[in-house]
């Protein structure tokens, strides 16, 4: 499912939000940015390690999508610009579907370092987040697959 994530994506850069040993992502070739200092802290600590990576290369926008979402739209990134954008379809949000200005990383590291909420769609409102919908036909493309079962359902 992550090969049809990055192919969907198909950008010149990316990188894998991922905890854990980064060898198991040695056959994508792309560099794997662990949570840091906020490690269990949720999507968002991901979030930043991604802001702070594409800062590091100087960009001025992050664009993120799980890796269990494999029928993500050729021509996202497109579509998410201006960020910070989010998508939505069906009327329910998908808040880790995004842009987010790389600007936004001192405020996400601020949110990360006290007590409180960590939630991903709080932190996009706060940011002024808009939205792009999506038509749910002929399916979701924004569809959330956990299991082979899932994906044989989806696929048919």
């Amino acid at each position: 499912m992550l090969a049809a994530v990055i192919a969907a994506l198909d950008l010149p850069v990316m990188a894998i939000s991922a905890n854990g040993d980064p060898g198991r992502f040695g056959a994508f070739g792309l560099p794997v940015l662990p949570d840091g200092d906020f490690a269990g802290q949720g999507p968002l600590a991901g979030v930043l390690a991604g802001l702070e990576w594409a800062a590091g290369l100087g960009m001025t926008a992050l664009l993120t999508a799980p890796c269990d979402t494999p029928f993500l739209p050729r021509g996202l990134a497109a579509w998410l610009w201006p960020p910070p954008c989010g998508v939505s379809s069906g009327g329910r949000r998908h808040h880790l579907v995004a842009t987010w200005p790389v600007a936004c990383a001192g405020e996400l590291r601020t949110i990360l370092s006290a007590p409180g909420s960590r939630s991903v769609g709080r932190f996009a409102e706060r940011i002024g987040a808009r939205q792009v919908e999506f038509s749910l036909s002929p399916l979701d493309q924004f569809l959330n697959v956990n299991t082979p079962e899932e994906l044989w359902k989806a696929r048919s």
